[in-house]
């Protein structure tokens, strides 16, 4: 009854561009399923979209239906489905004013506990003026499985990522609940050579056992801003932004 029909989705907006900026924003925020009937969080992220000029929007637990434009105007999007409910779909979604030059989607090989549903991440390739690609993965890992699978699902991450040459941003809500989990992840950053954005020990940053869950890594890019914003009770998460330039 969950398991999707359709795991890749896409809309593009005729106003999008062709070639990314050498420089944008992006938020990246687990929505917890609020982003397509909550008044909410439409006005919040009109709101931050505007004001930091967000060129990127990284969801996780996003709901969308299959062929309906992006809820903002001017945005492209891509999607990765783990759930289908009621005609509904759910999982990872990534908005961009730039069309993707490709996109991948990928369920997990494990099934979470209890539901018996997997999770989902997303792979999408933007290209700039100068014929280069930026790549941005969008994911939601597993949660509620033994570290094996956790470790496995990442390990599957890395051999994906590895080919990939140029500038890379990898985002989302990573369940590293425990400390094998952060361990784990750590490894996986530094064999991509991947910076963190240094968020630190802010309090804001959705955590669990003392951990954070949600992070932004990127390489080949110079870091110029970021912040995490507070949000008024949409979501358990709040959202995370980033500016970024082209080195």
């Amino acid at each position: 009854m969950l398991i999707p029909s359709q795991v890749h989705h896409n809309y593009c907006h005729h106003e999008c561009l062709s070639v990314l900026p050498d420089s944008f924003g992006l938020i990246c925020w687990n929505v917890y399923k609020k982003n397509r009937l909550n008044d909410r969080f439409r006005s919040f992220m009109q709101k931050e979209i505007e004001k930091k000029k967000i060129d990127f929007l990284l969801f996780q637990e996003a709901s969308f239906k299959a062929d309906r434009p992006c809820l903002f105007e001017g945005f492209a999007f891509d999607a990765a489905a783990n759930i289908e409910y009621r005609r509904s779909f759910y999982g990872v979604l990534t908005a961009s004013r730039t069309v993707s030059k490709e996109a991948r989607a990928f369920l997990s090989e494990s099934k979470e506990a209890f539901f018996a549903t997997r999770k989902s991440f997303l792979l999408t390739n933007y290209r700039y003026e100068d014929g280069s690609e930026l790549l941005i993965v969008n994911i939601h890992a597993i949660n509620f499985r033994e570290n094996r699978s956790y470790n496995k699902e990442t390990d599957r991450l890395l051999e994906l990522l590895s080919v990939h040459t140029g500038p890379m941003i990898v985002a989302g809500d990573f369940n590293t609940w425990n400390q094998k989990r952060v361990t784990k992840l750590s490894g996986i950053r530094k064999a991509l050579g991947l910076a963190m954005v240094p968020y630190g020990k802010d309090e804001s940053v959705k955590s669990m056992f003392g951990n954070h869950l949600d992070f932004i890594f990127y390489r080949g890019l110079e870091l110029l801003a970021y912040e995490v914003l507070e949000e008024d009770g949409i979501s358990d998460h709040n959202p995370l932004f980033a500016r970024f330039r082209k080195k």
